[in-house]
């Protein structure tokens, strides 16, 4: 096959990237692993990080296009309350963690309903279910890329003059040759306060095999016990500062202070005495938003402390290795709702919540679980540059500048291509580190970090960007992948139309103004308001 831009992965970037080229009149082929597009926020279940100003500023025009067609579509297909459907800011699940807490099909509706006219018009080409196991190289650029598809086995050649990497892990960076880091930096390496003491590769964050739940109270929906739940039961996470006892257990180590905090759950009402019900932590459907009747009860997303897997990495292992961390994983998300089943302490003194069910509906498998692990790390591009601490992190930040608290800023670049906004939130990584956990300040994204060094037709657009491994913690997340996308398809379109190699666009100063003059016309938000700030 030839087209204008090959994009292998489906996640929010690879979604935002064909979107924004095909807009500029681009052939484009996009390959997926998993039947469903979407990434973290569809087949890993994921609902949307994202900062406090989501509403009114801080992401793209067309992410917030997604956004509103998923309340649209509740609006227009689900049996909502009428005190619901009248909410502006409609949150079906009413989660903690974001203002807009929903089903993961929702999502993958809207996503296609959004490629949905390219496809028809034949300049769009979607290959689910198929994996990009090599490449060919001619001197520093990419000539084809060959998929497999893993249902049949068929290999197919994607020929383009470009090429987007938007896979969960960076899968084309080693098949290409470009240049990479994995794991963490170490502070000799990049000057930053919470970098490790030394630099270790395998250094990396917990990925984490979410699934969804119901509660149907006085129902017994209890699972058969898992063949790993023995081990899980009594696993004890070995981590520095120190885990406070076994890992399926309510008592965590707070990520902010490294303190043990105890957290609530209750999937009949509130938790008094504790800060969190992780039952509505990341709720996507509340039973109190629908007509009576519609749904049997809440329906919970767990992506919690208690299910992020230790024990190994799917970076910088052979695939058998990955695999088998992978079945671990799934093994622990079964054992932790067989816990909270048979074992997990309730607030009325007993043990065990029975009613709740393992909703494999939701997740689109036959296990129950997601159809591809929530990854907060990937390969890293040795970039053109490469966003640090000292360039985000507000403490850092404050030193540098010797700024106060309400006057410092995150470093502004020349070259931006989009905003963002979250705190640098690393879980704790496979090697020992516990939480790292600090405020950062609404940054911009650099387009030298989507630029790698030496490769000239290949740009990333998801957690594999010029970040540290301190810095990807708030680059990684739903709305920050969108733009880092939508940017990389944009740069595509406008370099194939200037016939210019991408990193001149960042190299010459007219050709930049009038890039990001296309980026702002397109809705893409380049500097942040002072008003919000």
């Amino acid at each position: 096959m030839r087209c204008d831009l090959a994009i292998a992965g489906g996640g929010l970037g690879g979604c935002a990237a064909a979107l924004a080229a095909l807009r500029s009149g681009l052939c484009v082929v996009l390959t997926e692993e998993t039947d469903w597009i979407g990434g973290q926020l569809t087949q890993q279940g994921v609902p949307p990080d994202e900062h406090r100003w989501i509403e009114e500023f801080g992401c793209t025009r067309s992410y917030r296009a997604l956004r509103e067609g998923i309340r649209d579509y509740y609006r227009r297909h689900f049996p909502l309350t009428d005190a619901a459907r009248a909410r502006a800011q409609l949150n079906p699940g009413d989660g903690m963690v974001s203002r807009l807490c929903h089903e993961p099909r929702v999502a993958l509706a809207v996503l296609n309903q959004m490629l949905a006219p390219y496809l028809a018009g034949g300049r769009l080409t979607l290959l689910l279910e198929h994996r990009v196991v090599g490449a060919e190289m001619q001197d520093n650029r990419v000539r084809a890329l060959r998929t497999r598809s893993l249902r049949s086995g068929r290999e197919l050649i994607v020929e383009a003059p470009w090429f987007i990497d938007a896979t969960e892990l960076g899968d084309l960076l080693p098949l290409t040759g470009t240049e990479f880091v994995t794991g963490a930096e170490s502070r000799t390496d990049t000057g930053e306060w919470h970098a490790a003491r030394k630099r270790d590769p395998a250094n990396q964050q917990a990925f984490t095999t979410c699934f969804a739940m119901d509660y149907v109270k006085g129902e017994d929906h209890t699972l058969d016990r898992p063949s790993g739940y023995g081990f899980w039961r009594e696993f004890v996470p070995s981590l520095e500062p120190a885990w406070p006892g076994r890992l399926l257990s309510f008592t965590y180590t707070h990520p902010p202070t490294l303190e043990p905090r105890t957290l609530g759950f209750n999937p009949e009402g509130p938790t008094p005495g504790a800060a969190v019900n992780l039952w509505t932590y990341r709720r996507i459907a509340s039973a109190a938003n629908f007509q009576p009747g519609s749904y049997a009860g809440d329906v919970s997303l767990v992506n919690w402390p208690q299910n992020d897997y230790l024990l190994g990495n799917l970076v910088g292992v052979t695939e058998a290795e990955a695999r088998r961390h992978i079945d671990q994983s799934k093994q622990l998300g079964l054992s932790l709702l067989y816990w909270l089943q048979t074992e997990a302490p309730r607030p009325d003194g007993g043990t065990g919540w029975p009613g709740l069910r393992l909703r494999a509906d939701v997740m689109g498998t036959e296990d129950g679980l997601a159809k591809h692990p929530y990854v907060r790390e990937a390969r890293r591009i040795k970039a053109v540059f490469t966003v640090l601490e000292e360039h985000v992190g507000r403490a850092q930040r404050m030193e540098l500048t010797g700024q106060s608290e309400s006057e410092v800023r995150a470093a502004p670049f020349s070259d931006t291509v989009g905003v963002g906004s979250y705190p640098i939130d690393l879980h704790p990584t496979t090697t020992g580190d516990n939480y790292v956990d600090f405020a950062s300040l609404p940054f911009q994204i650099p387009l030298g970090a989507l630029l790698p060094v030496r490769t000239e037709n290949l740009l990333p657009a998801g957690k594999n960007i010029g970040t540290t491994h301190v810095t990807n913690g708030c680059y990684r997340l739903h709305p920050v992948e969108w733009n880092l996308g939508e940017a990389a398809g944009a740069l595509v379109a406008f370099a194939h139309e200037r016939k210019v190699l991408a990193r001149e666009v960042r190299e010459k100063p007219a050709l930049l103004e009038e890039f990001q003059d296309r980026l702002r016309s397109l809705g893409i938000e380049t500097h942040w308001p002072k008003h919000l700030l």
